[in-house]
């Protein structure tokens, strides 16, 4: 009687941690799937907008699958990381096979609905789960490279997002997703080599091969770059340049999230820093609720 009612309690403490594993706060990067919908003003199109919330679920389901897959691969290395040690499979909380077989089966259902929707929507979704896959394995070792894949990988979701609402997609935005994406990793690769110092290389090899120097000398051109590209898409977006009144959310966006990822801020993670500042979220909030007035009233 009492084995069962453990086996009872067990369960739902597996299906819970196995949850927690796939990092659904971390489902927000997804919401660039978004973009597209709303400069296009689709969104409020219902039609639309379903395919596009069938696109962002796919996309955090596929990347849930690999966060799972990294974890097992990094369990050992995840140990000597402060905020990294307390995750499921880290902390022997959920065993490697009881996380990857339910991820497999979700990953199966996400290609075949992919698939389903659109097949150039489906090659995006493979291409993303084998490059992330591939960033997992190794390329997130090659120093450099591996904040060039994170940013690849936040337009092809982009990318998704228009695919599946078949509406063409502007270059400049690619380019705005680029740099943000590019902006992002490595703020969160400085504030790794702060947080971990001299156990950098220990939890990863191309910490190792990073400096901060390095790091100070890349982000002002990024930051200069995304803040540029940004305001050139307001001015040939749309039949007006009313999309310039944003170009300051932007620019205290980006400085707030540097100012908030400063030495110690023990988490640079933009999904924390975005639902944990309030500054952030509220600045976040004014630039989509002026940009959809803008995009459907004025464009």
């Amino acid at each position: 009687m009492s084995v069962k009612m453990n086996k009872s309690i067990e369960l739902p403490n597996k299906i819970k941690y196995f949850i927690i594993a796939m990092r659904p706060k971390q489902w927000i990067k997804n919401g660039f799937v978004f973009a597209g919908l709303v400069f296009s003003r689709s969104f409020l199109q219902v039609n639309q907008l379903v395919k596009a919330v069938y696109a962002f679920a796919i996309f955090s389901i596929i990347s849930g699958v690999v966060y799972i897959i990294n974890d097992i691969i990094d369990r050992d290395k995840d140990i000597l990381h402060p905020l990294k040690a307390k995750r499921p499979i880290a902390s022997g909380k959920l065993k490697p096979i009881e996380a990857i077989i339910p991820g497999l089966i979700l990953l199966c259902i996400c290609l075949l609905l992919s698939y389903n929707m659109d097949f150039l929507f489906f090659i995006i979704i493979l291409s993303y789960f084998l490059l992330i896959l591939l960033y997992s394995l190794f390329l997130k070792h090659i120093v450099i490279l591996d904040v060039v894949i994170i940013s690849m990988g936040f337009v092809l979701r982009t990318l998704g997002g228009t695919v599946v609402i078949r509406v063409e997609i502007s270059p400049w935005l690619i380019m705005c997703t680029t740099f943000l994406a590019l902006f992002l990793a490595l703020s969160k690769r400085k504030n790794e080599l702060l947080l971990l110092s001299d156990n950098a290389a220990l939890h990863r090899k191309n910490l190792g091969e990073y400096t901060t120097d390095l790091i100070d000398q890349m982000l002002p051109v990024i930051t200069s770059a995304t803040i540029m590209s940004y305001s050139l898409y307001t001015f040939t977006s749309g039949k007006s340049h009313y999309m310039m009144f944003t170009i300051p959310f932007v620019i205290y966006g980006v400085f707030r999230y540097q100012y908030v990822v400063s030495p110690g801020n023990e988490d640079a993670n933009p999904e924390n820093v975005l639902l944990g500042d309030i500054p952030s979220l509220v600045n976040i909030l004014l630039w989509g609720i002026i940009s959809m007035i803008i995009v459907y009233f004025f464009y």
